[in-house]
C-alpha cells in the first residue's frame, strides 16, 4: 500500500544488516514514524506494546525477531530463549507460534554459522507469503462484494467492519479490508462503516486512516451503533478479521466482534471472517473454552489518547473517575453458528471443520485430524 504516494509494507528487513523496520502503529493516525528493531527483545517489546499488531503481522514480526536473535547469537540455547520471549509477548494470536514453529526446526537443521543467513531467508519468505496470501483473500472476498453490488446496483455496498484488519494488521493488503480495497480498485461503489473499536480505537485510528489513504468512502461510528444501522437496512454485509480460528470455525477477534455477529444474525445480514490459514488453530475445536483471552492493562480503558489540535501534540487523558477499576479483555469468541463463512486464501467456506479440512487437508493431516 502507499503512504503519500510512497509504497510501504508494515514491516521489512534491511538487506545488508540485521535490522527490521516497522511502522509504529501507536502513533497513527497523527504521526507516521518508522521504528528500527535490532534484537529479539526489542521485537517482543514491539509486539507486546502493540507497535505492531494484527495476527498475521505478529507472526511475520516474530519471524523477523527470530532472525535478529540468530544474527546476534545463533546457538540453540539463544534461539530457544528468543522463541520463549516472543511467544510470551501476546498469547491469543496463533500466527506467532505458527511462525516460530515453522522456523526453529529448519534453523536447527543447519550449522550454527549458517543459521543467521537461513533465518533471514525464512523471515523474508514468511513476509512475502503473507502478501500473496492476503491478496488471494482479497480476490475471494471480492466475489462476495460483487454479488452484493449486483443486488443493489443504484447505491454503494455498505460493509461494516470491526477493529483493524487492513494492511497495517498484515505485511500488506490486509484480510478483512483486502476485498474492500480490490472492490474499490475495480470501480465498485463501496462504503464502510468503521467501528471505533474501544478501548484502543483501532478502527477509528487505523482502519479509517487506511481507507482514507486509499480513497474508500467510510464513516466512523460508535461501537454500539452497528445494531441500529443493521435494523434500518444500512448494512449489507459484515467482514471482520480473526486472531485465532478453531478447526471447527469459531472465530476469536477483537473484543466486541461477538456482539456484531449477534446483531447481524438477528437481522439476517451475512457475517464473514477473513483470515489466512496460518490463523487456524487445528489443535482446538471449542473457541470459548480453549482460546486464551489476553487481559491487557486497565489503563487502556481508563485513559484515551488523541491529538490536542490547539497545542498540536498527542495527549493522554483519564476518562473514568479516580478510584474506579477497569477490566480489559482484548478479544472475544464468535461461535461458528453466527459466522456465515470464512474467507481464506483458497476460497470461501462454511465455518465448520469438514469444510476447513477439505480446503486445507495437508494442515489437518499434520495434526492427525
Amino acid at each position: 500500500m502507499q503512504v503519500n504516494g510512497t509504497p510501504f509494507r508494515s514491516i521489512w528487513l534491511t538487506p545488508d544488516k540485521p535490522e527490521v523496520l516497522v511502522i509504529d502503529q501507536t502513533l497513527l493516525p497523527f504521526v507516521f514514524e518508522v521504528r528500527t528493531l535490532t534484537s529479539s527483545s526489542e521485537t517482543a517489546h514491539a509486539i507486546r506494546e502493540m507497535v505492531v499488531r494484527g495476527a498475521p503481522l505478529i507472526g511475520a514480526t516474530a519471524a523477523c525477531g527470530l532472525f535478529l536473535a540468530a544474527a546476534s547469537d545463533a546457538s540453540e540455547d539463544n534461539l530457544r530463549r528468543a522463541c520463549e520471549e516472543l511467544l510470551s509477548s501476546r498469547p491469543t494470536a496463533v500466527n506467532l507460534r505458527w511462525a516460530l514453529d515453522r522456523m526453529l526446526p529448519l534453523l536447527l537443521e543447519v550449522s550454527e554459522s549458517e543459521r543467521a543467513g537461513r533465518a533471514q531467508e525464512l523471515a523474508q519468505q514468511i513476509c512475502d507469503e503473507d502478501v500473496n496470501t492476503n491478496s488471494a483473500i482479497g480476490d475471494h472476498g471480492l466475489t462476495l462484494i460483487s454479488e452484493a453490488a449486483n443486488a443493489c446496483p443504484h447505491r454503494p455496498v455498505n460493509i461494516l467492519t470491526h477493529c483493524n484488519a487492513g494492511w497495517l494488521a498484515t505485511v500488506d493488503w490486509g484480510t478483512a479490508l483486502a476485498p474492500i480495497f480490490k472492490a474499490h480498485d475495480q470501480g465498485i461503489a463501496v462504503h464502510v462503516w468503521v467501528d471505533e473499536t474501544r478501548p484502543r480505537n483501532q478502527g477509528a485510528s487505523l482502519t479509517a486512516w487506511e481507507l482514507g489513504a486509499h480513497g474508500v468512502s467510510h464513516t466512523v461510528i460508535a461501537d454500539n451503533a452497528g445494531g441500529h444501522l443493521m435494523q434500518h437496512g444500512e448494512v449489507d454485509l459484515c467482514i471482520v478479521g480473526s486472531d485465532r480460528t478453531t478447526r471447527a470455525g469459531d472465530v476469536c477477534n477483537k473484543i466486541g466482534t461477538y456482539l456484531k455477529a449477534l446483531a447481524a444474525h438477528d437481522n439476517g445480514i451475512p457475517f464473514y471472517a477473513a483470515l489466512p490459514s496460518s490463523t487456524v488453530d487445528w489443535t482446538i475445536s471449542d473457541g470459548v473454552r480453549d482460546i486464551p483471552i489476553e487481559e491487557r492493562a486497565e489503563e487502556e480503558v481508563s485513559h484515551i489518547c488523541g491529538r490536542d489540535s490547539e497545542a498540536d501534540r498527542l495527549v493522554r487523558v483519564r476518562i473514568i473517575p479516580d478510584g474506579s477499576s477497569a477490566a480489559n479483555p482484548a478479544f472475544d469468541v464468535t461461535p461458528r453458528k453466527l459466522v456465515d463463512g470464512l474467507i481464506t486464501e483458497r476460497g470461501v467456506v462454511k465455518a465448520c471443520e469438514d469444510d476447513l479440512i477439505s480446503l486445507f487437508p495437508q494442515d489437518a493431516e499434520v495434526r492427525n485430524i
